[in-house]
């Protein structure tokens, strides 16, 4: 049954029957769900119909069946780059030149793809990036497959009729001055079942849970992110993600439009200026000054009498090192506050005992 799925596709793709041939290779998945030659032909099919996210989604799936297939390579590469995805593009270009080094298209779309990326450099408009885009799809000659052609397309099975239904998960986003947080509300996912991968403006999140329909979201962004600079995190309740923009722009939605607006810019403080003061009906107090001021009262306090003293021997006590300081505390506290001695060496051996001042007599209170 597979096989016949797949001569039929094959037969719709030459006959330029690109829609036939997509909803077959999906059925043929469905039979044959780990059959990467098959996710490579229908992310040809998607080529066709202008599905390049699909595209990409299809050529990522047998990559990760089968990474030696160099037509998967060669599908993402043309995908990405008609989505303006020129570092990503001429990655996966690169790794399939690396399995088929005789093959001159990879290097032709190689060089258009640094075109491409010295005209974003040179701040090109998005129409003159377009053509040459365009014209390097024209001239890969993408309808030609390697090796057996049998063989084909991706594990988002049924993505033609999957639009009409309602999604899996409901998702959310905000904006962050630099970041856009999208929030994925999927409960008691485990983390093992979920694969997110970040393009220069493409998301693909992919949960693949055993028993259950697989779920894949893969949006083209509003604008581009720094891929480097993503993250994301699996949740008990739901899947946080972090896209980290390029530009610091409010992205009025997640998904990209053809339609010319101009997002607002957002201006962030500068990483050195000073905290804002907010006016107020109450003088603000000072309380560090005030207590530095209420240190420096207290030094220069002038005291007379026992005062005096007794502040004389606080301050040989917190100036004095630990035997000063023990010698001290034995002593006084041994003779009932009439000894108070500095000399450990001479009150650390023995008992102090009590030593009234002249003239006075020492009593013992009874309790």
């Amino acid at each position: 049954m597979a096989t016949d799925l797949k001569k039929k596709a094959k037969d719709a793709f030459v006959d330029d029957n690109f829609e036939l041939a997509l909803d077959l290779y999906t059925q043929a998945l469905g039979l044959e769900p780990s059959n990467a030659d098959l996710f490579a032909d229908r992310a040809q099919a998607n080529l066709k119909v202008e599905n390049f996210t699909e595209a990409v989604a299809d050529a990522n799936k047998a990559i990760e069946l089968d990474p030696s297939i160099p037509k998967a390579y060669m599908r993402k590469g043309i995908a990405c780059m008609k989505l303006e995805e020129y570092q990503t593009a001429k990655a996966a270009l690169e790794a399939g030149l690396q399995l088929a080094s005789g093959d001159s298209r990879f290097t032709k779309l190689i060089k258009e793809c640094d075109d491409c990326i010295a005209e974003e450099a040179r701040g090109l408009s998005k129409e003159e990036t377009e053509n040459v885009s365009q014209s390097s799809f024209s001239a890969s000659n993408p309808t030609t497959n390697f090796g057996n052609t049998s063989n084909s397309t991706p594990d988002s099975s049924n993505q033609t009729k999957e639009a009409t239904k309602k999604p899996k998960y409901r998702y959310d986003f905000y904006n962050a001055a630099r970041d856009i947080v999208l929030t994925i509300f999927a409960k008691g996912v485990p983390a093992t079942g979920v694969s997110v991968e970040f393009g220069e403006q493409i998301l693909s999140v992919m949960i693949d849970i055993p028993g259950e329909e697989q779920y894949h979201f893969q949006p083209r962004l509003f604008a581009k992110i720094i891929p480097e600079k993503c993250s994301y995190q699996v949740l008990s309740t739901k899947i946080e993600i972090r896209l980290s923009k390029a530009e610091t722009i409010a992205w009025p939605s997640l998904d990209y439009s053809d339609k010319k607006t101009v997002p607002q810019k957002i201006n962030l403080p500068a990483s050195n200026s000073p905290r804002p003061s907010y006016p107020s009906s109450k003088s603000r107090t000072d309380w560090d000054k005030l207590e530095a001021q209420v240190k420096k009262e207290e030094k220069d306090e002038k005291l007379n009498g026992d005062a005096a003293l007794n502040k004389f021997f606080q301050d040989i006590y917190r100036d004095s090192d630990e035997d000063i300081r023990r010698a001290m505390s034995k002593s006084f506290v041994e003779s009932n506050g009439t000894v108070l001695s500095t000399n450990w060496k001479e009150v650390g051996s023995k008992k102090i005992e009590s030593t009234p001042p002249d003239g006075m007599q020492l009593k013992k209170w009874e309790y």
